[in-house]
């Protein structure tokens, strides 16, 4: 399980990334959003240091709505930098994705 958790820790950021791409949106939709693509098991936990480091890296920016029902939503759209670096991950994780099938699952 713990090299799950780091192969995880590396795409997750990408993912999620990609989630915001699509929408400004908050934790729990992101959570259930990745969710529905099958991450299963991600928390808060796992979920709010990706986010945090994403905002401090200028990747994403964060704006404080008050909600009807309870206390104020952090809302979540991604910068221009953040569109550049999801470019990024997904060239790099193509090659990587690609090499590593080759390796592992095609006969030689």
């Amino acid at each position: 399980m713990a090299e799950e958790t780091q192969l995880l820790k590396g795409i997750l950021e990408g993912c999620v990334l990609g989630v915001i791409a699509k929408e400004e949106t908050y934790g729990y939709q992101i959570l259930a959003e990745l969710e529905r693509y099958g991450f299963e098991a991600l928390g808060e936990g796992t979920l709010y240091p990706v986010l945090t480091r994403l905002n401090k890296s200028g990747y994403i920016e964060c704006r404080r709505v008050k909600s009807p029902l309870g206390p104020i939503r952090k809302y979540y759209s991604i910068t221009d930098s953040g569109r550049e670096r999801l470019a990024a991950f997904k060239t790099s994780f193509q090659e990587i994705s690609a090499i590593t099938h080759a390796i592992l699952f095609e006969e030689e």
